[in-house]
C-alpha cells in the first residue's frame, strides 16, 4: 500500500483569478456532438492559510454566458435554463483542497438556479511562478460533472427516435491563472 504525500496548494495568501487569462465554461452532449459555452464574468478566489488549509470560492454572473449565438444566449438566460432574472449568479465553494503531486481534489458545493448540491472537483495545479511583472501566479485546471436536472434545468427537445437531444450530465471546466495579492 503506497502513501500519497499531501502538500499545500500554494504559499499562504489570497489568490484571485486573472480574468484575461482564466476561463470558466461548460460542455454537454447535444445532438451528434458536444456543445460548449463559457461565462465571461467569473470571479474566483483561492485563500491559503498559514497552516496550509485552503478554500476555493467562485461566482459568475449568469448574464455573462457566451455560446456564440445571440438567440441561444437568450434561451439559456430564460426560465427554460438558468432563469437569470430570478437567479443571476452561479456559485461554488470548497474547503480542504487535497494536493498530491500536481493533482488536486476538493469537495464542495455548487449553486445553480438557487439549488445547492455537493460536487467534487478534480484537476491539476502548476507550481507557483513569478511572472515578468513580479506577481506570483498559480495555474489550476479543474473539472466537475453535474446533472443539470438536479438544478431545475430540465428543458429538452426529443429527437424523432425518442431520445433526448440534450444530455443531462454537464461538465464544468475552470482553467484559471490565479495571482497572489501583494
Amino acid at each position: 500500500m503506497s502513501t500519497t504525500e499531501t502538500t499545500t496548494i500554494a504559499p499562504a495568501g489570497t489568490w484571485s483569478a486573472d480574468p484575461v487569462h482564466s476561463l470558466v465554461g461548460f460542455e454537454v452532449s447535444y445532438l451528434a456532438g458536444t456543445f460548449r459555452g463559457q461565462f465571461r464574468d467569473a470571479f474566483v478566489t483561492l485563500t491559503v492559510a498559514d497552516d496550509g488549509h485552503s478554500t476555493l470560492e467562485g461566482t459568475t454572473d449568469v448574464a455573462s454566458v457566451d455560446v456564440k449565438d445571440e438567440n441561444l444566449n437568450a434561451h439559456l438566460l430564460s426560465p427554460d435554463f438558468f432563469d437569470a432574472e430570478n437567479f443571476p449568479q452561479l456559485a461554488f465553494e470548497a474547503e480542504d483542497i487535497t494536493v498530491a503531486g500536481d493533482r488536486i481534489t476538493a469537495d464542495g458545493e455548487i449553486t445553480i438556479r438557487g439549488v445547492t448540491e455537493p460536487v467534487t472537483v478534480t484537476g491539476t495545479a502548476s507550481s507557483p511562478l513569478e511572472d515578468p511583472w513580479g506577481n506570483l501566479r498559480l495555474g489550476l485546471t479543474l473539472t466537475a460533472t453535474v446533472d443539470r436536472t438536479d438544478f431545475g434545468l430540465k428543458w429538452n427537445n426529443p429527437l424523432p427516435s425518442g431520445d433526448a437531444a440534450l444530455a443531462n450530465d454537464v461538465t464544468i471546466i475552470a482553467e484559471l491563472q490565479l495571482v497572489k495579492a501583494a
